[in-house]
């Protein structure tokens, strides 16, 4: 997927809560928040880890240790444990799971863009310059769901806009701050040589910092799956595999085996011979409505397609 950013995507939320979002005019200074992953950075400042998720504890403020961050002799290339996993990938000798696993302890950088707000009357009627806010950035994927766009590299970033300001983060803030925006995928890279989206159950993993499966490898949600067609006795056999939606694209045309934006499970149905076209849309709905009252399936899944075959007689 290589989605393009739009003018509209990086306005605030119609949400109060949210970091950017405009309040109403009660004579005072509006309040101005933080972009959501900036906050989630600061919130950890006065507490037992730095913004990086480092704990204080125990640290020297002596020689290298007064170093402010962890990203001070960063040099802006990319991630060489990032790069090794898409290049594993690449060769068949790896997989997506792989990838994001890399991410966990990556730096990355997230665009931050400066969004110029309307002049006119201030507190006690006086007239208030044009001011710029800094906003978080968002994309729309091709299904309509919010993005989230990341970059292993400044050069990335700057090719892909030279005027976004690059906020070096871990992946793992990167994905807690897409979490409270909304976003449901993690675009890595967009616009460069290798593009590669991390889907919304991997977003989670990461932003809790735990490790991911990918659904179609998940032997729990194989079993789950099964179980719910057991009360469809013209179900004669149940089977999950990767969907059709995993592979990417690179800008050279090659296809890699995972880093597409879905759809990433494909359920596959054996059915008994002799049932109509209703009798088939009938099992369909009520495995469909059975999947999505399961809480396991609604967190491990992000994208589905389903296949029928005939069962073998």
């Amino acid at each position: 997927m290589t989605p393009t950013h739009e003018p509209g995507d990086s306005e605030a939320s119609p949400d109060p809560a949210q970091p950017g979002t405009a309040q109403p005019d009660t004579g005072a200074a509006p309040v101005r928040h933080l972009p959501g992953h900036i906050a989630a950075a600061l919130a950890g400042a006065g507490g037992p880890t730095d913004s990086a998720g480092q704990p204080w504890a125990g640290r020297s403020l002596a020689g290298d240790d007064a170093k402010i961050h962890n990203f001070e002799d960063d040099d802006g290339a990319a991630d060489a444990g990032y790069l090794a996993a898409v290049a594993r990938l690449a060769d068949g000798a790896g997989d997506e799971a792989a990838v994001v696993a890399a991410l966990a302890t990556a730096r990355v950088f997230v665009p931050i863009l400066a969004q110029l707000a309307e002049e006119g009357e201030g507190a006690g009627g006086l007239h208030a310059d044009k001011q710029a806010d800094m906003a978080l950035v968002t994309l729309k994927a091709p299904d309509g769901r919010t993005a989230m766009p990341v970059f292993t590299s400044a050069a990335a970033l700057e090719a892909w806009h030279p005027d976004a300001r690059p906020v070096a983060v871990y992946a793992a803030r990167a994905a807690l701050s897409a979490v409270a925006e909304g976003a449901e995928l993690l675009v890595l890279d967009p616009g460069a040589d290798v593009t590669f989206v991390v889907r919304r159950p991997a977003v989670w993993a990461l932003a809790r910092q735990q490790e991911w499966t990918p659904s179609y490898a998940d032997p729990e949600l194989a079993q789950a799956v099964g179980e719910s067609a057991v009360g469809f006795p013209a179900v004669r056999r149940v089977e999950i595999h990767p969907g059709g939606g995993i592979a990417s694209a690179t800008a050279d045309g090659r296809r890699l085996p995972g880093g597409g934006a879905g759809p990433e499970l494909r359920v596959v149905l054996y059915l008994e011979d002799g049932l109509d076209a209703a009798g088939v849309q009938s099992i369909v709905a009520g495995l469909n409505d059975g999947w999505a009252r399961n809480e396991l399936f609604a967190e491990r899944v992000d994208s589905i397609e389903v296949k029928l075959q005939r069962a073998a007689p």
